[in-house]
């Protein structure tokens, strides 16, 4: 999984691609990569008080994607620091490739705080031990796409509902689906949180196709992540299991929008995340 970059001169960090069977940049991966960017670029503010400072930590961000990228070239990260508070630090983030900008983010950072606390509980569904994982599912179809993308899989992903892969009949725009990252980190909250930003662009768009019976395989699909918001409740691990629940509210224009919140496997509520992206069908 292509989340972490390489050394930076000043505040431009240079990340590396995983390879794709389309040769397009996943989303997820630069999403993520700018993430790793905007929290390096986030220290300990000193606030004049006589309190400690403390580690500020992710807890928004807000991107949109404006041009495919080339897996086979390094991608620029290109960080502004927009301001450090007393409490708060926001930065934004170009994602540039040959001067053209791919993603553009903003994101929030804060330091811990005590304050009013709820959160949506998790839904009822089958646990991932009895459910097929995706690589699996895909390994045994013969295309090379499915098979690249079961080689390639950086997130083991079980799905609730079956896999969306062809026709089906029109159906509610929901679904949920287990993921984890298959070995264990390091005990780094950003990096957790890069992960989680990955595995957040993963299948939202998958309610929308479940409305309409559309499969990924239909050949007249023309999908693609037009923007993405996240808010990081709390802190996560990845190398866990996680439940990705998700919802379409709507489609128009060429266009839906996706959904999700994403639950630890104890039930709390970790990050909630909306994404409308590009579905169009042409014959």
């Amino acid at each position: 999984m292509a989340v972490d970059l390489g050394a930076s001169e000043g505040e431009i960090f240079l990340g590396q691609s995983q390879r794709q069977a389309h040769g397009r940049v996943f989303g997820g991966q630069v999403l993520a990569q700018a993430v790793v960017a905007a929290g390096r670029t986030v220290a300990t503010v000193e606030d004049g008080t006589d309190t400690t400072p403390q580690e500020r930590h992710i807890h928004s961000l807000h991107a949109y994607f404006l041009r495919p990228g080339d897996d086979r070239r390094p991608i620029q990260f290109v960080v502004e620091r927009m301001r450090d508070g007393r409490s708060f630090s926001a930065r934004r983030v170009h994602a540039l490739q040959e001067g053209r900008i791919l993603l553009s983010l903003t994101a929030s950072f804060q330091e811990p705080a005590d304050g009013m606390e709820h959160h949506l509980p998790m839904p009822e569904v089958p646990g991932p031990e009895g459910l097929r994982s995706d690589r699996d599912i895909l390994g045994r179809i013969d295309h090379p796409v499915a098979r690249h993308n079961a080689r390639t899989r950086a997130l083991d992903l079980r799905h609730v509902e079956p896999l969306l892969l062809g026709p089906a009949e029109p159906g509610p725009g929901e679904q949920s689906v287990w993921m984890r990252v298959e070995r264990e980190l390091a005990d780094d909250p950003l990096l957790h949180a890069a992960v989680l930003a990955y595995a957040s662009d993963y299948v939202l768009l998958e309610p929308v196709l479940r409305r309409h019976g559309v499969g990924w395989g239909d050949p007249r699909l023309r999908p693609a992540s037009l923007d993405h918001a996240m808010w990081f409740h709390r802190p996560a691990r990845v190398d866990g299991w996680m439940l990705y629940t998700q919802s379409s509210p709507s489609a128009q224009s060429g266009r839906g929008l996706g959904l999700g919140h994403m639950y630890a496997a104890d039930g709390t509520l970790l990050a909630t995340v909306a994404q409308e992206g590009m579905v169009r069908l042409k014959e």
